[in-house]
């Protein structure tokens, strides 16, 4: 898939007619194609119908909330790797914390610069682009990544992995045995600076899917994390 904006389509939901106007005006102007749902039900249809290559998607909708919609199309395997940007209030905390534990790649609190949601949007579709020059497959005791086939396996199990994910995991085992800042996971994964909560949500839910596999990685209480060597037994 190109890097660039062009014949990539973004699916915009939110219920304020104003700002999903604000949204798909900047998305075209840069060169996005966009195609527009204001409520839930509506939402989980175009996504199903069309595939599109990003969402961004408002917590709060009517007839089914952001965060279900989340939920659904994160557990179908034709839209599981579709990459979501979540639209929040200011006091929208907790749903944006399950948001992002649901699969969410990234969120947006409200109000927000169009200019800073483009630049994510690209920043999100820019992360599941990147191919590696040569095949490559790394290996962490019982974790496997194949980087050309987009795969992790643990135990020799497939594991399903969102873009970010993936991202994540690739790169603190590529710097195995360094300590990795919040800050410095912010930029090499978001590629801009965030709420380091972001970070840990995302951790949190590698942990999960690695199963025993998850002590690999070392919380660096107040400073970041690191992945380590297996010990042998």
């Amino acid at each position: 898939m190109s890097n660039n904006s062009e014949n990539q389509c973004i699916l915009v939901v939110d219920d304020e007619p104003d700002v999903l106007q604000l949204v798909s005006s900047n998305l075209k102007s840069a060169g996005f194609d966009v195609i527009k749902a204001g409520d839930g039900v509506s939402a989980l249809a175009q996504a199903r119908d069309t595939l599109p290559s990003l969402i961004v998607l408002d917590l709060m909708l009517p007839e089914m909330s952001g965060l279900e919609v989340c939920r659904v199309l994160k557990k179908e395997p034709s839209t599981n790797q579709i990459p979501i940007i979540m639209l929040t209030g200011k006091a929208e905390v907790a749903d944006r914390i399950v948001g992002l534990e649901l699969g969410a790649d990234d969120y947006l609190t409200k109000p927000f610069s169009p200019r800073e949601l483009v630049l994510r949007v690209k920043s999100v579709l820019r992360r599941g682009n990147e191919t590696p020059e040569i095949a490559e497959r790394i290996t962490l005791g019982r974790i496997k990544i194949d980087r050309v086939r987009y795969e992790i396996t643990v135990d020799g199990k497939p594991v399903d992995f969102t873009r970010t994910e993936f991202k994540l995991l690739t790169l603190l085992i590529e710097r195995r045995g360094r300590v990795q800042s919040r800050d410095t996971l912010l930029h090499d994964v978001w590629g801009y600076e965030s709420d380091t909560r972001t970070v840990d949500t995302h951790i949190r839910r590698l942990r999960e899917k690695l199963g025993e596999s998850a002590d690999y990685i070392e919380t660096i209480r107040g400073f970041g994390y690191r992945v380590s060597e297996p010990v042998a037994r």
